[in-house]
Formats: C-alpha cells, structure tokens, sequence
C-alpha cells in the first residue's frame, strides 16, 4: 500500500495526459485495495448452502419490501417463485434462518423503528397501519417481543 502511494505522488508532481493517465490509474488500484481489505460492508442476503438462489432470494425481498404494508401471504410468494407453500417455505427457511412469516415481521419492526427515528412525529397507530400491521396492538407485540420495548418507549428514548 506505502508503495502504491509513493508512486502516486511522485506521478502527482509531473503533468501531461500520460502522466494523468498513469495517476488516475493508481488512484483506481488504492481505491480497490482500500475496498477490498479494509471496507466492511453488510450483506442483507446470507450466504447458506441450499435453499434459494441468489437470483430468487433476491427476487423474494424485493417482494416483501415493496409490499412490507399489504398483507402478504405465503401463497404470493410461493407462486412469484412458481413452487407450492411448503417447498418454498423450506428453502426460504434455509436461505435466511428464519421462516417467511417471522421474517416479515422482522422486516415491519425495522420499517416501523426507522419511522419512529423521523422528526415529523407520526402516530404510532398510523406506523403500525403504514407498516402493515393490523392495528397498533400487533405492532406492540412484535415490536417488544423484537426489540425488548415499546414503540412509545422507543421513541422516547431517541
């Protein structure tokens, strides 16, 4: 690394297109090598053998997120991949740790948290209805059962 930047300012000191060129290029080579070894980055799709492919995980999330405040059924996403409930079920089970139904809720508990931390103060009810929960009371459920408190208490707490 020491000597991808001793090269990169000795190219800084000269001037002409190649000269800029070859800059640039060890610009791109640090630039890689800082991403690569030294930028740690959450995967939102585990790696787990069997189970869904990427391209049908990815697909499935997709899904949940654009319809996280409609009632999703199984049966939806079952028949986005083309397979029967229970077959589906298995290998979503198998790709994400959890079983399609929890991780919804885990999915509508975050929205709801994130909603929660935005200034404008919306009600806790009209979260709960925006993040497909049936009423405020599932949300308070889910939520304590989640993440150990309240909604109310949550929002205090910021």
């Amino acid at each position: 690394m020491r000597h991808l930047i001793v090269q990169l300012l000795e190219g800084m000191k000269t001037t002409g297109p190649v000269e800029q060129l070859y800059t640039d290029s060890f610009l791109n080579a640090v630039a890689v090598h800082l991403l690569k070894n030294h930028v740690a980055c959450k995967r939102d799709i585990p790696d787990y053998d069997g189970g869904l492919s990427r391209y049908q995980l990815r697909r499935t999330i997709d899904y949940i997120r654009t319809h996280l405040d409609q009632d999703i059924k199984l049966a939806d996403l079952a028949e986005l991949l083309g397979m029967s409930q229970y077959y589906f079920c298995r290998l979503f089970r198998q790709s994400m740790g959890v079983p399609p139904y929890k991780y919804i809720i885990q999915q509508r508990v975050e929205q709801a948290k994130w909603l929660l931390r935005q200034p404008q103060k919306i009600s806790i009810a009209a979260i709960a209805l925006e993040c497909g929960f049936a009423n405020q009371s599932a949300l308070n459920k889910h939520f304590r059962n989640l993440t150990g408190t309240t909604p109310n208490a949550y929002r205090k707490r910021l």
